[in-house]
């Protein structure tokens, strides 16, 4: 190490050449590298005292494991009586119960400007609540994304060519005429109808989430019927991740700015309009576009995902 050390200073060694050297070097299969760890797991000598050592710890974790979930249960438990307990009883008058629901109704009009109680709720009285649900979605996505990927290290080449599995063709379930007619004639009709359910959520029954599968199911349809060849000219992996990031932060700043500017009694100068016009709810207008624009990439990720294992053409 010293000689190392004392060549790198002189200039005889070069610190990036065994890194590039490494990083140049392909990667060992799944298959190989746990071969080798049974390998090695079989060849490990086991005495006396390391078999003692092994067995303690693994009683010791049993302990352990059921210590703190018999611990969690009880205090969950606890918890729940002791609400239980403070809650009315059941068919008692209780006028508390009823004033958020009053608020909605009487004043919701108002403050938020959208004719639908329901999306001036969730919008806008509940927006932080949305967003989590918003950042559920795109947090499953990434997580199918890392269990589903498909790449050149997780593809067993004993049994399948990577690069076959990568071709349209492999996954093509557009050969069938009558899917392929039919779904030529209608995604134009869904995808129109997901945009009216979407831009109409502040006036109407709709709204960011059911507008959102609404579109998420045509571009399923449209990659069924057409091809995945076709949709990846619309719909590459990166358009769909930029719109997710997009409509999140869009989501997050907006209404961050809205709660920051209300809680210290600023005017935040977000036109509300009038109600019933299409420009009008303040921003439960374009927080309904962001949040259907969200859902209909993830469900297009989640299709994509498990059909051919990548989420769309690079």
């Amino acid at each position: 190490m010293k000689n190392r050390l004392r060549a790198w200073f002189d200039g005889d060694l070069s610190g990036m050449e065994e890194f590039i050297q490494v990083s140049e070097a392909p990667d060992a299969s799944h298959e190989d590298l746990k071969l080798s760890e049974q390998e090695f797991e079989e060849q490990l000598p086991l005495n006396p005292r390391s078999q003692m050592i092994e067995r303690l710890g693994r009683k010791s974790y049993h302990v352990l494991y059921r210590i703190v979930a018999v611990t969690s249960c009880i205090v969950f438990i606890g918890v729940m009586l002791y609400v239980i307990g403070h809650l009315s009883r059941f068919g008692a008058d209780n006028p508390r119960a009823a004033e958020v629901s009053r608020r909605y109704i009487e004043s919701g009009l108002e403050e938020t400007g959208a004719t639908n109680i329901v999306a001036g709720m969730i919008l806008d009285y509940r927006a932080f609540d949305t967003l989590g649900e918003s950042h559920v979605l795109f947090t499953a996505l990434v997580c199918v994304a890392m269990l589903l990927q498909l790449d050149k290290k997780n593809t067993r080449r004993d049994l399948e060519d990577y690069y076959t599995t990568t071709l349209d063709e492999y996954f093509r379930t557009s050969q069938d005429r009558i899917l392929r007619t039919i779904g030529f004639f209608v995604v134009p009709f869904i995808l129109m109808f997901g945009i009216y359910v979407l831009l109409n959520g502040h006036l109407s029954p709709g709204g960011g989430f059911s507008g959102g599968a609404i579109l998420g199911a045509g571009m399923i349809i449209l990659s069924c019927s057409l091809g995945f060849k076709t949709s990846d000219r619309l719909l590459t992996a990166r358009r769909l991740n930029l719109v997710t990031f997009a409509a999140l932060a869009f989501y997050s700043l907006s209404k961050c700015y809205v709660f920051y500017t209300g809680a210290n009694g600023l005017e935040n100068h977000i036109p509300k309009g009038i109600p019933g016009a299409i420009l009008s709810g303040g921003l439960i207008l374009p927080l309904n576009v962001a949040v259907g624009l969200v859902v209909a990439c993830t469900m297009y990720g989640f299709f994509s995902l498990f059909r051919r294992g990548k989420l769309g053409s690079d």
